[in-house]
């Protein structure tokens, strides 16, 4: 009997696989048979992520900035030339700029915005071929619950976290004809290396304060993985357009 979760042989692309939940996809992934390229800017980082992977030969790596959005079709097309066409693809890439409103510029929204979302827009937009993306893929963008709660000092990131839940919704009708899955997932607070910095940064009265808004406690990288895993399994095959949001219940309250 087929397995409706396995990701046997799917060539899936997973940008910001150097750490935190691309690392963990990235990991995840190659556990359920699947055949990963990973990307981000950090070389040594990437090599590690690999070297925690499952039959590390079997996986490749790319180190480029995301920033620079003109150089996405040349990867695409470099990855298909190497690879064959792309099953499926997770975006975990993202950068934040905490600063009040009276500091942000337009170039801090910029740069937020061109990593977060633009980029992934790009990425899909190369997918929307036939020629680089097999019919029946699958799409993930890791979007954030700040995408539809809000919380000060984070506009530009916000905002373009809400720019990826918006766009799916488009994106699933023009691509639903090739029977192509798009959705997000809007994790809450989660320990990811930067957020456990963060967190220990904090005083005692701050960080209760901070994780007692999850009912079910801060939530670890794998709770965002194993949901990306199932949204790219043939398990989710009729769900398309939407925002998962995988929280431990902050948003029920």
């Amino acid at each position: 009997m087929m397995n409706p979760f396995s990701l046997e042989d799917k060539l899936i692309i997973v940008t910001g696989a150097s750490s935190g939940i691309g690392r963990q996809c990235a990991i995840d992934c190659s556990k359920m048979g699947a055949i990963v390229v990973l990307i981000a800017r950090d070389e040594e980082r990437l090599k590690e992520t690999i070297a925690q992977m499952e039959y590390p030969e079997r996986h490749c790596y790319y180190s480029i900035d995301l920033s620079d959005i003109d150089q996405i079709r040349l990867l695409v097309d470099n990855i298909v030339s190497a690879n064959g066409k792309i099953d499926a693809y997770i975006h975990a890439a993202g950068i934040e700029k905490t600063l009040p409103l009276k500091f942000l510029s337009s170039d801090d929204y910029k740069s937020v915005f061109t990593v977060n979302a633009l980029s992934a827009f790009e990425f899909i937009r190369c997918f929307s071929s036939r020629k680089n993306f097999n019919n029946g893929g699958r799409i993930v963008l890791i979007s954030s619950i700040l995408s539809i709660v809000g919380r000060g000092g984070v506009s530009a990131y916000a905002a373009s976290k809400g720019a990826m839940v918006s766009a799916v919704k488009a994106m699933a009708l023009e691509l639903a004809p090739r029977k192509i899955c798009i959705n997000c997932i809007s994790p809450g607070t989660v320990r990811t290396p930067l957020m456990e910095r963060f967190l220990s940064s904090l005083s005692k009265e701050d960080y209760e304060k901070r994780i007692s808004g999850f009912p079910l406690g801060v939530g670890e990288v794998t709770d965002i993985s194993r949901t990306c895993l199932f949204l790219l399994s043939d398990a989710s095959r009729w769900i398309t357009g939407q925002n998962i949001v995988v929280d431990g219940g902050y948003t029920a309250q």
